[in-house]
């Protein structure tokens, strides 16, 4: 997520991409979906050549838009709201495999996302005390129910949301544990959400993602 143009990237900027690049987000984003990690690079470029668009063209501009983020050697890192290794919010959701999410406000996106009911499991910053929150598109119930997120970042804005974000965006079981974790973390700037903005938060952003690709798969 990220807080340049709207508090994370997905549904404020998508509609800007090209088609090529749109329909290659769209099938990353279905890959973790299916399998929980994303296409390697020369899958990432068939998609785009089949798309009739340039590869390299493709996917610099999903990286500048921040729609995904890449590691030196070419592979995905980040395709917001899931990450291909582990993080402390883990998502799960009935006949899907694990998945994780780069940040909380991205985990809480993801059953929109996916047009079903979903488990996040996640580990307080600091304690590791287990917040879970069973989210069913714009619904949620929460344990425990003092649970707030803070929604922080910190260094560069202008590199992906990954590296300035991510990881500053997380569940605390109280919003007094919340404000104890900022208070030692002074490099951290950020401000807490209540459940309902934050759920909120999430399903603006990602909710709408995958849309088109679960309208063409749906009986009719």
């Amino acid at each position: 997520m990220t807080q340049k143009t709207c508090p994370e990237p997905g549904g404020c900027r998508a509609d800007g991409l090209s088609a090529p690049a749109r329909q290659v987000h769209r099938a990353v984003l279905a890959a973790f979906a299916r399998t929980g990690q994303p296409p390697g690079r020369g899958e990432l470029e068939r998609l785009a050549r089949g798309h009739g668009a340039a590869p390299d063209a493709v996917l610099a501009e999903l990286a500048g838009t921040d729609m995904l983020a890449f590691r030196a050697d070419g592979e995905i890192r980040a395709a917001y709201p899931f990450s291909p290794v582990t993080t402390p919010i883990r998502v799960s959701w009935a006949g899907g495999p694990d998945a994780y999410a780069m940040c909380a406000i991205d985990a809480l996106g993801m059953s929109a996302m996916l047009g079903r009911p979903v488990t996040i499991t996640a580990a307080e910053p600091g304690t590791g005390r287990v917040i879970t929150v069973h989210a069913n598109g714009d619904r949620a119930r929460w344990d425990p129910q003092t649970t707030v997120v803070f929604a922080g970042s910190a260094g560069d804005a202008r590199g992906p949301s990954a590296d300035s974000a991510c990881g500053y965006i997380n569940f605390f079981a109280t919003a007094r544990a919340a404000r104890a974790w900022a208070r030692r973390h002074r490099e951290v700037a950020g401000r807490l959400l209540t459940q309902d903005a934050a759920l909120r938060s999430g399903v603006a952003q990602f909710g709408t993602l995958l849309q088109a690709a679960r309208t063409a798969t749906s009986p009719e």
